[in-house]
């Protein structure tokens, strides 16, 4: 009786761990770079991000379908991960990883165009761009 037990435990266990790898692996990432000195528009991008996946994404965000990286250029970690991106000011992305695959889609210029003064069009873009990705 306790080895039935002990076998349903365990594969409960995997078919979560199954589940969690399948559904990080198929995410949408939205990745904000900055540096030391950051401007109000720079600052603009990061609250409105944020602000539509804490909102309009709370549900993929907490079950890992959608993440929020903040990428400090100005530390080691920072500047491995901007140089990957090839990245030298602040920047915005938006990826989407389909098995194991990154699709990077660059908002930056969308991004300091409309985060400051369109608000409501720099967001709007962001749910389109993040809603086409988790299809």
């Amino acid at each position: 009786m306790m080895r039935r037990y002990l076998l349903v435990g365990v594969l409960s266990l995997l078919a979560t761990v199954a589940w969690t790898q399948t559904n990080v692996r198929n995410r949408v990432e939205v990745v904000y770079f900055y540096g030391k000195q950051r401007c109000q528009t720079c600052m603009a991008i990061e609250k409105y991000a944020h602000e539509v996946v804490d909102q309009d994404f709370a549900v993929e965000k907490k079950k890992g379908k959608v993440v929020f990286k903040v990428v400090d250029m100005s530390t080691t970690e920072g500047a491995k991960i901007a140089k990957a991106y090839r990245v030298t000011w602040s920047s915005l992305y938006i990826n989407g990883w389909k098995e194991g695959k990154e699709d990077r889609n660059d908002m930056t210029k969308f991004a300091f165009r409309n985060a400051r003064y369109h608000t409501d069009e720099f967001k709007k873009g962001l749910r389109v761009k993040m809603k086409e990705l988790l299809r």
